[in-house]
């Protein structure tokens, strides 16, 4: 999926807006299956574009279980080493260290977002005000401006209600506070509906605290890293420069940085 979305304008044109929404659909049922209708619980932990494969009919398949979690259903999941990739990453696992079906739906929330925009989770190379994509789209979607996050390569070619509930979804997965969150259970059956009015309206994340002196907000932490870092990660990792970035080096996730900061 990730080579479609930011790949060449052949695989690109591939995405149409229906496409898009099918493949949202596929994702949502897997993680389902895999938090509650399988005998375990199984967490992913790694839910990103570069990792839904997509087949000969443009079904999304989630793939590479290479950091998955199992454990049983009731059961509290223990503390591990936090993995992932920046911008996919759920702002509590910085805290707790303990991986959650909660931090799943936070990380579809961000493929949700990218693939209705066609935009990047994070892209360090924008400016501030474009700098963290679930960010942005909370701006648009206050301002009663939907269609401005979708993908404009598309031009102008989609669903509005579908639209709507996949930016409405995707918000609402992208809560900073875990039980904030919607089911993926919930999610499924609001993308199957295609009904904007019966998904609730994503609640507002709280307000960041005050900086305090001698701190810096995650903006700066980012654009403090030069270009050519991020381009040199991009080609090792197969075009998404963020792909091969785990917490061990960007130990923040997005939407908590704006109501977190990087003592420096």
């Amino acid at each position: 999926l990730d080579m479609h979305l930011f790949g060449d304008g052949l695989r690109a044109a591939q995405l149409t807006w229906g496409v898009r929404y099918k493949i949202l659909r596929n994702v949502a049922s897997a993680l389902l299956y895999l938090h509650e209708e399988w005998e375990h619980v199984v967490l992913h932990r790694d839910v990103k574009a570069s990792n839904v494969l997509l087949d000969g009919d443009m079904a999304g398949r989630l793939g590479d279980f290479g950091l998955a979690k199992l454990y049983e259903h009731g059961a509290n999941p223990a503390t591990t080493r936090v993995v992932g990739t920046l911008g996919y990453l759920a702002p509590e696992l910085t805290r707790t260290g303990k991986a959650t079906t909660a931090a799943d739906v936070f990380a579809f929330g961000a493929l949700v977002l990218e693939v209705v925009a066609g935009r990047r989770p994070i892209e360090p190379r924008a400016g501030p005000e474009e700098l963290v994509l679930a960010e942005w789209a909370w701006e648009r979607y206050a301002a009663g401006e939907v269609e401005k996050v979708v993908d404009a390569r598309l031009g102008g070619a989609f669903d509005a209600e579908e639209a709507a509930v996949a930016v409405k979804l995707g918000l609402w997965c992208s809560h900073p506070v875990p039980v904030a969150r919607p089911t993926m259970r919930e999610v499924a059956r609001y993308l199957d509906s295609g009904d904007a009015a019966e998904v609730p309206p994503p609640p507002p994340p709280p307000p960041p605290p005050p900086v305090c002196s001698g701190e810096v907000g995650y903006d700066d932490f980012v654009h403090s890293f030069p270009s050519s870092s991020f381009e040199r990660a991009a080609a090792a990792g197969g075009g998404d420069p963020l792909s091969q970035t785990s917490v061990a080096t960007f130990p923040f996730s997005p939407l908590s940085m704006r109501s977190s900061h990087v003592s420096v």
